[in-house]
């Protein structure tokens, strides 16, 4: 890996299977409320074509610990953040956080699922510019490529671990390591050398 590679993961670390949706269909409402007018996520989404549309969730630890996950759909790229607790306002802070940081090439959308720590997502917009869209519900397809990386995750994070102890230093070399590992699904590139080639 070069300096300039090496330079982009840092630089966001410290700011910071694949399944057709076909017609399912992502909203925009509160997750625990009516949804009223149902919004399809944008097509550039569905089809990885354009970076900038992310997908996230929270990993669960025992004692009530969590980490989020976000992963971009067109380069796999991977941020783990320490979250100190699942309230919505705790979690939004901390996304809207580190999603500010990004380059605006890389703010478009977020796919959650329909949990409550993303209730507040209309302040998470405001301050980011980055639209929300949520699953269906038990869909979790909608958002494949996180549940894939959430698995791999279970392989430093198992079941039962208490996530309160891990430093955001140390989910940031979990992080870096999944950003270095080449996938298939991208020719055997490494998703840190796909984020390089779509950044200016």
């Amino acid at each position: 890996m070069n300096y300039f590679t090496l330079r982009i993961i840092v630089i966001l670390m410290e700011t910071i299977k694949d399944l057709y949706i076909g017609a399912h269909r992502l909203r925009t409402a509160v997750p625990t409320r009516a949804i009223s007018a149902p919004i399809e996520r944008p097509a550039e989404a569905d089809d990885r074509a354009m970076p900038g549309h992310w997908e996230g969730d929270l990993l669960c630890g025992a004692n009530n610990t969590h980490i989020a996950t976000l992963v971009e759909r067109h380069t796999r790229f991977v941020m783990l953040l320490k979250v100190p607790s699942k309230d919505t306002a705790t979690v939004v802070a901390a996304l809207g956080k580190h999603v500010r940081k990004l380059p605006q090439e890389l703010r478009r959308s977020l796919t959650w699922d329909r949990g409550k720590e993303m209730a507040d997502h209309k302040n998470f917009t405001v301050a980011t510019n980055v639209q929300v869209y949520f699953c269906d519900p038990r869909s979790p397809w909608q958002r494949g490529s996180n549940e894939n990386t959430n698995g791999l995750l279970r392989q430093y994070f198992p079941r039962g671990t208490d996530l309160s102890r891990f430093s955001q230093a140390y989910l940031n070399r979990i992080a870096l390591r999944l950003n270095q590992r080449p996938r298939k699904t991208l020719g055997f590139e490494t998703p840190a050398d796909r984020l390089r080639a779509v950044l200016p």
